[in-house]
C-alpha cells in the first residue's frame, strides 16, 4: 500500500529530535500545563519554507519532500497551540479530560441535583473505622493530618472506593483506573493547580457528581447522582486518585492534600 507520508531513515528523525530537544527553549504561558508550553515553542520556533530543489534528482526530491513535512506538521501544531491558548476553547478542553478514573465535562448550561447547599458531602454510611475499611478495600487510605481524628470510614459494593468522613468534609480514594468511576459535569471550568507538583484540579462551585454503581462482581447496575460542593482532585504517587471534598477555599484544600501520609 502507498502512503503520501515520504519516507526517511529512523536514525536521522531520532537524532534530528535529539538536536531539536537539546535547543528547545519552553517559554512561559500564564495558567498553561507543560503540554501546552511546548505546544507554544513549535509554533513560536520560526519554521523556514524550503525551496523546492530541480526536478529529476531524486535524493535532493525526497530531502524537499521531508521538510515539506515536517513544515506542514509543525503548522499544524501551531494551528492547535493557537486553539489551545484561547480562553474559551481551553476551557472546552476539560469536557473530554480523564483524570484517572474521573471523567470530567464542563457544560456552562448544566446544573446540580436539588440538594441543600449547606449541606456538604454524604457521610460514611458504614461506619467503620479506618483500619476496618482498608482491610475490606485491600489497601491502605492517604490521609490529611490537618482535619484531626475521622469520623467514620466506608467502602463501595466493589470495594473499590475508600472514603473517610469528617463532618462535613469527605475523601474519596481509589486506584487509578481508566474506567472511569466518577463522572463530573460542571458549568465551571476546573482551575489547574498543584499537590505536590503534580497536576491537580479545583471545582470551586457545586456541580454534579455521578458514581457508577458495581456489585462485588464487577457488574454494573446503576448510577447514583447527587450535588458536589467544592471539590479537589489529584492523584497520590500515580497510583491513587484522591477527592477532596466539602473544603470551601482551594488553598485550604491543597495544603490538606500536600499533608497527606
Amino acid at each position: 500500500m502507498s502512503s503520501d507520508r515520504p519516507e526517511g531513515r529512523p536514525e536521522e528523525l531520532r537524532d534530528e529530535l535529539r538536536e531539536l530537544g537539546r535547543g528547545m527553549r519552553v517559554p512561559y504561558v500564564d495558567g498553561a500545563t507543560m503540554a501546552e508550553r511546548v505546544l507554544a515553542q513549535i509554533i513560536a520556533e520560526a519554521v523556514p519554507v524550503p525551496v523546492a530543489e530541480p526536478p529529476g534528482r531524486g535524493e535532493r526530491v525526497r530531502a524537499w519532500a521531508r521538510r515539506r513535512w515536517r513544515l506542514l506538521t509543525a503548522a499544524l501544531s501551531g494551528l492547535l497551540v493557537a486553539l489551545v491558548l484561547t480562553p474559551p476553547v481551553r476551557a472546552a478542553v476539560v469536557e473530554w479530560f480523564d483524570f484517572g478514573g474521573v471523567e470530567v465535562r464542563y457544560d456552562p448550561a448544566a446544573s446540580p441535583p436539588p440538594g441543600s447547599p449547606g449541606a456538604g458531602p454524604p457521610g460514611c454510611p458504614q461506619g467503620l473505622t479506618v483500619a476496618e475499611a482498608a482491610l475490606r478495600a485491600g489497601f491502605g487510605p492517604v490521609l490529611p493530618t490537618g482535619l484531626g481524628e475521622p469520623v467514620a470510614a466506608s467502602v463501595s459494593a466493589d470495594r473499590r472506593v475508600l472514603s473517610v468522613c469528617w463532618g462535613k468534609v469527605r475523601i474519596d480514594e481509589f486506584r487509578a483506573t481508566i474506567d472511569p468511576l466518577f463522572h463530573k459535569t460542571t458549568p465551571v471550568p476546573a482551575a489547574y493547580t498543584e499537590v505536590e507538583g503534580r497536576t491537580a484540579l479545583w471545582f470551586p462551585e457545586r456541580h454534579r457528581l455521578t458514581l457508577k454503581l458495581v456489585d462485588e462482581a464487577g457488574r454494573s447496575y446503576g448510577h447514583e447522582v447527587r450535588s458536589a460542593g467544592p471539590t479537589l482532585l489529584w492523584q497520590h504517587g500515580g497510583l491513587l486518585t484522591l477527592r477532596l471534598e466539602g473544603v470551601e477555599s482551594m488553598e485550604r484544600a491543597v495544603k490538606l492534600a500536600e499533608s497527606a501520609r
